[in-house]
């Protein structure tokens, strides 16, 4: 049976220790605060911006959420984001992902300032996660995935990781993290030939593919490391991961529930992102 990996205790840690940082920076002058913009009506997306807005406030992090119509221009998106670029009192700018289908996702994200990009997916911080060059500020999620996989106790350093998926949100940076860890690294994606055959080798699986369940317990290894990204919808309309979670945990070393497991850890270095923004003011 497998030990669970708790995110969400994991992620209260996090919080907790952040709350020192951010009394240092007031006692600085720097009040950290997070602007985010919310473009339409997807329901999931009004409830991460919920959760965040929450745990910011929680934290002692000023938090402000633009909440724009699905019709907004692009332009006038591209405006506000110059806006809250220019505004000193503002440390960290996400945009939510999805956007509306008119607006380019890439123009927009590339357009917030470097050093406020704290979701981490700008050209600059991604181009700097890649070279393994400078202090970036590193993708959210896939950060998170590193943390989770060190609380196991089990060096990274040899092992070899399978990751599956292969977004610029998730699978790419992930797998770039893992390299840097010293870890041999695979991708796997949607045109994978015989996916279990490889994941079946994986010391540490990472599913970050968004399909319900499609990793198996066949197809995992024994004893491994198994982080589930996936949020999805059975057809009973439970929250599932990308693993089949019944079967893996009585294969798997270490695994991560769905939820609790990636998503606390996402907002958790989300807030992390901020303060380190803040403290280079």
């Amino acid at each position: 049976m497998a030990q669970i990996i708790d995110g969400k205790a994991r992620a209260r840690e996090i919080r907790e220790g952040l709350k020192e940082q951010i009394e240092a920076l007031k006692r600085r002058g720097v009040s950290p605060k997070l602007s985010v913009v919310l473009v339409g009506d997807d329901p999931a997306s009004h409830t991460y911006v919920n959760n965040k807005e929450k745990a910011c406030n929680e934290a002692g992090i000023i938090s402000d959420v633009h909440r724009l119509k699905a019709d907004t221009k692009e332009s006038d998106l591209l405006k506000l984001v110059e806006k809250l670029n220019k505004d000193k009192s503002i440390h960290g700018i996400i945009v939510q992902i999805p956007m509306p289908e008119h607006i380019s996702e890439e123009k927009v994200t590339n357009s917030i300032a470097p050093e406020k990009d704290v979701d981490g997916l700008g050209i600059l911080n991604m181009g700097m996660i890649i070279k393994g060059e400078g202090d970036p500020l590193v993708s959210c999620t896939p950060q998170g995935i590193i943390d989770l996989i060190k609380t196991t106790g089990i060096e990274i350093k040899g092992k070899s990781a399978v990751v599956v998926g292969r977004s610029n949100m998730v699978g790419k940076p992930t797998a770039v993290l893992l390299l840097a860890e010293h870890a041999t690294v695979t991708i796997c994606h949607s045109r994978t030939i015989d996916l279990a055959s490889v994941t079946r080798n994986a010391d540490i699986l990472v599913a970050a593919i968004g399909k319900a369940q499609i990793i198996k317990g066949d197809m995992i290894k024994k004893g491994s490391i198994v982080i589930d990204v996936g949020t999805n919808r059975n057809n009973e309309g439970k929250l599932v991961g990308d693993v089949d979670f019944d079967k893996a945990k009585d294969i798997a070393g270490y695994i991560t529930p769905v939820p609790g497991g990636v998503g606390p850890m996402t907002i958790a270095m989300l807030l992390k992102n901020t303060v380190k923004a803040a403290s280079r003011i």
